[in-house]
């Protein structure tokens, strides 16, 4: 066996339309139906599982595309897309073949059988740029916690918590919804928009770009989130049905996540000796990019039909410096 055990591949997305991913079931508090957050910092995420979870059933789809009746019966999707469990009479669930892209990425279960982790795993998906509206147009916020994220910037110039820091000729306070701050300049600013363009971050978020405190960028973040109010439709009736007003909120479009994909190396794994459909962590990178198009068509997260959940990503093709090509030959693989 050659090579790396692993590599990470960070990517950055932004929403589209606004991204619901909510805890499950109606909280008491300012919205009915709250999303995920961090439980330190109480700023919103996307969890990975939720990411892994969609990604796998769109890269399942964008397999079945291309699938070969003749050579394979069994369907992709949905049979390699969900949870492995089969149905009652027997058919579906993971095939869990080692030429299958789809289980030998994202894992496999095999019942009381046991399975296998996958090659891929995902982390949250962080808050990087939030955009809040200001008197001079849209601004989007950050924070030192979330641009320890990105490679290359461990170390940041320490920020009093009641400012906000930013390049421009003027150093009027500024609002940020409902807050005004004070401005001061920021002497590294430079260094972390050449980072956000590396990660191919857009121009116009980068030069309307504004740094708090990490004490207040909870308080931003969770101030200026989007809420909807909503109500359940019968469907008997087909109309609105009486009693079921809620309300929920969610990370707004235009708001810049970002997560990490770190893939394994299959020649350190014991997933087949004949036919592999991945060969290095950089084929598995490959299988999960296949998923992308739709997560900007078909979105992750609830209240979809409500025009919610798009997400594009916007360095596809990214990944770390000094990543390995494919150079493991068959020989290298374990036995089953």
């Amino acid at each position: 066996m050659s090579g790396r055990s692993f590599e990470v591949f960070p990517k950055a997305a932004i929403a589209v339309d606004p991204v619901h991913v909510g805890t499950g079931g109606a909280r008491l508090g300012r919205v009915d139906n709250t999303i995920v957050r961090d439980p330190v910092t109480r700023v919103p995420k996307i969890p990975g599982s939720s990411l892994a979870g969609v990604l796998r059933s769109y890269v399942a789809m964008q397999e079945e595309t291309g699938r070969d009746e003749s050579s394979r019966p069994k369907p992709y999707y949905p049979d390699c897309a969900g949870q492995g469990q089969p149905r009652q009479d027997g058919s579906g669930g993971h095939c869990g073949q080692p030429d299958c892209r789809v289980c030998t990425v994202f894992g496999f279960a095999r019942g009381g059988r046991g399975g296998f982790a996958g090659l891929a795993s995902f982390s949250d998906a962080h808050v990087l740029l939030f955009p809040v509206a200001t008197r001079e147009g849209p601004l989007w916020v950050t924070a030192p916690s979330a641009l320890r994220l990105l490679d290359g910037l461990r170390d940041q110039e320490d920020v009093a918590e009641n400012k906000l820091y930013r390049n421009g000729s003027s150093d009027q306070p500024l609002n940020l919804g409902w807050l005004l701050l004070p401005v001061q300049k920021y002497c590294k600013m430079s260094t972390i928009t050449d980072k956000l363009k590396n990660m191919h971050i857009p121009e116009y978020i980068r030069n309307r770009m504004g740094i708090v405190s990490d004490k207040l960028f909870s308080h931003v973040v969770n101030s200026n989130l989007e809420v909807r109010t909503s109500v359940a439709i019968d469907p008997a009736t087909g109309a609105a049905e009486e009693g079921l007003l809620f309300t929920y909120e969610a990370l707004p479009r235009g708001t810049v996540v970002l997560w990490e994909i770190t893939c394994r190396n299959p020649a350190h794994c014991r997933i087949g000796k004949n036919e592999v459909a991945v060969r290095c962590p950089a084929d598995v990178h490959q299988v999960v990019t296949g998923g992308f198009p739709y997560l900007e068509a078909l979105g992750i997260g609830g209240m979809g039909s409500r025009g919610m959940g798009r997400l594009r990503v916007l360095n596809p093709d990214g990944k770390v410096s000094g990543a390995s090509q494919c150079n493991v030959s068959k020989a290298s693989q374990g036995d089953p």
